[in-house]
């Protein structure tokens, strides 16, 4: 096993000669390791020291804490005749130290990935947590001064329009699929301003794009060899949709064949009985639009008549708002059989129903038992003494719930 030193903390071709603490920042002292440094007029290599100095470089945290490294950085004399410079200050490499560079070359590594992920005020709130002492102005300088890789013509890309702002002005997208990345963006989604730019790219074999006719416009005039496929989001979206859509047209089937079974409106909770207050409020709104269109209205009239919005009247025409009441499933589920024969039974203590229970597998609580067992008392109550004001009193049709 190595042994583990100090100096391994610290960039390589330096020592560390001390270490302090000043505040929450660690303070290393360091020494590079070199005796001789290059002329940077002639190249010629000098050993002899003219002075020194000392540079102050931010670098990696250590254990939670900023770090600051103090260089003791050296001058040499140049002694080629000639060359212009008498004097110059020690060079490092460029992996291990830029000239005039305030941070190490592995920090800014870091520093520069940070802002091509984030962006400048979410790079900078992340680098605060990670102990890394640059500003947003910082990162996207360092981005500016890196630039970008080199450009690689793509063969297989991808379009999609994006916000600049929402619901106002859209933009183009277009992505290298083989590497991964964005290349290009667009002011608009016009299809000319696409064709512009497809048209430069004639080594294009592939376009993937969204069922848009405007992109299939663009890429057929600009590129009309290329093969057009649909991208696997807009496929997965588009059969997501189609799906859920089916799903809820064919509620009130899908529950009854599973086996749903009518209980008692007076038995919900507090909460649940607003919920079934909406429902019944939708159906009644449901159904007031299909008698109108069953007379043969059209939608801006059943629009007029009913006072709902044409949106909502298209929606309920097209089955898309097919509504069904649901209560939040209780962890009583698979113990109500058992529960309703101990009650038509005679065993209305919830403290022994709930012990019973216990010995047959419920994980639940005592309350829960309890809450069942005052809304089967309160039912009970409200029909020996009914009273029409009640939410079920009027609607004591069967409706889909849980079994």
């Amino acid at each position: 096993m190595q042994a583990f030193r100090p100096s391994t903390l610290v960039p390589r071709g330096f020592v560390m000669e001390a270490a302090t603490l000043e505040g929450a920042t660690a303070v290393i002292v360091v020494r590079p390791t070199s005796t001789a440094s290059a002329c940077p007029g002639c190249g010629a290599r000098s050993a002899r020291i003219h002075s020194r100095y000392h540079r102050r470089l931010a670098d990696l945290p250590i254990a939670g804490r900023p770090v600051r490294l103090l260089v003791k950085a050296r001058r040499f004399y140049c002694d080629a005749v000639l060359c212009g410079r008498r004097i110059f200050t020690e060079r490092f490499d460029d992996g291990l130290l830029a000239l005039w560079a305030r941070r190490t070359a592995r920090l800014d590594h870091i520093v520069h990935h940070l802002g091509l992920a984030l962006g400048g005020r979410p790079a900078a709130s992340f680098a605060r947590r990670l102990m890394l002492p640059v500003s947003n102005d910082t990162l996207l300088r360092v981005i500016r001064r890196r630039g970008s890789a080199r450009f690689v013509p793509p063969t297989v890309i991808g379009i999609d329009d994006w916000a600049w702002r929402r619901n106002q002005r859209y933009g183009t997208i277009i992505c290298d699929l083989e590497r991964r990345k964005t290349i290009s963006l667009l002011p608009d989604r016009e299809p000319a301003t696409v064709q512009a730019w497809l048209s430069d790219q004639p080594q294009i074999t592939i376009v993937a794009r969204d069922r848009g006719g405007s992109y299939a416009l663009a890429a057929a005039k600009a590129l009309p060899s290329a093969t057009q496929v649909a991208d696997r989001w807009h496929l997965m979206e588009n059969a997501s949709h189609a799906f859920l859509d089916a799903v809820r047209k064919s509620m009130r089937q899908i529950r009854s064949a599973i086996g749903a079974a009518t209980i008692n409106p007076d038995l919900l909770t507090a909460a649940e009985r607003i919920q079934y207050e909406g429902y019944l409020r939708r159906e009644e709104a449901n159904a007031v639009i299909h008698g109108l269109a069953r007379d043969g209205s059209a939608i801006k009239e059943i629009v007029r008549r009913s006072g709902y919005s044409r949106s909502l009247v298209r929606k309920v025409l097209r089955g898309q708002r097919s509504d069904v009441f649901r209560v939040r499933e209780s962890s009583l589920e698979l113990h109500l059989q058992w529960l309703d024969a101990q009650w038509a039974a005679g065993q209305r203590n919830a403290t022994e129903l709930w012990r019973r229970l216990k010995r047959h597998g419920f994980r639940g609580c005592l309350r829960v038992v309890s809450e069942w067992a005052t809304r089967r008392r309160q039912a009970e109550k409200n029909r020996q003494c009914p009273n029409p004001s009640s939410v079920g009193a009027d609607h004591r049709t069967a409706y889909d719930s849980r079994s």
